[in-house]
């Protein structure tokens, strides 16, 4: 038999005609008495032969039927053991602050949000947290809605915790699953999860596809122990969030600075006018036009976001028509979209035009944003936040342009140039305070 380790606080999907040769392994039902499926919580099924039935909801994470069952054994907590944090960099002073406080809240098994601007350092600032539950023989899990986020935290984690074996999963992960004391994967991973977690780490907590999803919430209210915490970390928390902590539900610590203790860059705003109609005609709107002309000459590297993936092509074929800069247009669905980011990260290339997949979770140093369409319904508070947290990343380019190309100044853009002047305000304080 495979080592039981592997089914510590796991959800093993197999056949309910199997023999469990170990006793320390569980047998759990595939469904309960009124059809939900006990993997996904979720109950919509469809028909087999001879009465049987199978989960459509969960099928990519493996075909749970009535003829199937899961294999869990206990997660027993492991021995004391030493630092496994091999890291040699330093926290600010309002780094280390909060990075006290989540320990605070581990250590009195409570929940906590952190509040924190896009390049703040949120993941630095958790090594602490993860040393310290491991130091004490706990387990961790590190989630995020998003693959592009995992990828990018992935070597990260990797060299901050070089003693420490680690697994990475997420829907075509090469790694096969093994038991680790830190696990690094998607939010939907953790379906596959049952009282595992000492400690949960949810990153960009307020993006698609964990927000909003019954599912997915449950599943990870499941994947972690009775008594553990969940550190939720955000640059753009979600209503839910904020108003459980005005009701003092939750505790939350702020970090309104970037590492590099510089300011967000704020929206700038331009009217262009029906600029589909103008690119359709292959023609770019004038301050487009006029801005890629700038970058033409300079060679800085821009991200240039639109609403849809029908919007892409068009866009692309206009700049390179008239422009000499070298670019590539990426979405979700794109198969080429590891090596299109990969070009962009090795400057190979000076721009791309990009879907909101971008918004979060990439990182390119010295690059501004231009936002085109920025009116448009499709582009949320939340994004457009994010969006314009790509740039200013850099200590050595700590600022630089965010361009949001309107017909009109919708509510939205009002609430999301409220949210980054509340930040940096809160920074101006924080600044002064040290001076």
């Amino acid at each position: 038999m495979e080592d039981i380790s592997n089914y510590y606080g796991r959800l093993v999907l197999k056949s309910r005609f199997e023999t469990v040769e170990d006793q320390r392994i569980k047998i759990l039902p595939s469904f309960d008495k009124n059809g939900y499926c006990q993997r996904c919580r979720q109950r919509a099924v469809c028909s087999l032969p001879d009465q049987e039935y199978f989960c459509t909801v969960c099928l990519k994470m493996g075909r749970n039927s009535s003829l199937n069952c899961f294999w869990h054994a206990e997660d027993i907590r492991g021995k004391k053991q030493e630092s496994c944090l091999n890291w040699n960099g330093q926290l600010t002073r309002q780094q280390q602050k909060v990075s006290n406080e989540i320990i605070a809240s581990i250590n009195n098994k409570e929940n906590r949000l952190i509040w924190a601007v896009t390049g703040a350092g949120k993941t630095e600032m958790i090594f602490p947290a993860i040393d310290h539950v491991i130091k004490k023989g706990g387990r961790v899990a590190v989630v995020s809605p998003r693959i592009d986020v995992i990828l990018e935290l992935a070597p990260r984690l990797r060299k901050a915790f070089s003693k420490l074996d680690l697994v990475l999963l997420y829907g075509d992960t090469p790694e096969e699953y093994h038991y680790t004391k830190l696990v690094l994967a998607t939010t939907h991973q953790l379906l596959k999860f049952s009282q595992a977690f000492d400690l949960l780490i949810i990153d960009e907590v307020d993006s698609f596809p964990f927000h909003g999803d019954s599912m997915l919430e449950s599943a990870a209210l499941r994947a972690k122990k009775k008594i553990a915490s969940t550190i939720y970390l955000t640059a753009t928390p979600t209503k839910k969030l904020i108003n459980d902590y005005r009701k003092k539900r939750l505790d939350a610590s702020f970090l309104p600075l970037r590492f590099h203790q510089h300011l967000l860059p704020e929206l700038t705003f331009s009217r262009i006018g029906d600029w589909r109609k103008q690119i359709i005609k292959n023609r770019l709107p004038r301050k487009l036009k006029i801005q890629i002309e700038k970058y033409q000459k300079s060679g800085q590297r821009f991200l240039l976001f639109v609403p849809k993936v029908s919007d892409l092509k068009n866009t692309l074929e206009t700049i390179e028509s008239f422009s000499k800069i070298k670019g590539l247009s990426v979405h979700a669905a794109d198969p080429e979209r590891k090596s299109k980011v990969q070009q962009m990260r090795d400057r190979k290339i000076q721009f791309l035009v990009t879907t909101t997949i971008l918004e979060r979770g990439i990182t390119f140093p010295g690059i501004d944003v231009i936002i085109l369409g920025a009116d448009n319904q499709i582009f949320s508070v939340n994004a457009i936040v994010q969006i314009a947290g790509r740039v200013g990343r850099n200590k050595d380019r700590p600022s630089g342009l965010v361009l949001a190309l309107i017909e009109e100044k919708t509510q939205v853009l009002i609430q999301a140039s409220r949210q980054i002047r509340f930040m940096n305000e809160k920074g101006l304080k924080q600044l002064n305070n040290v001076q």
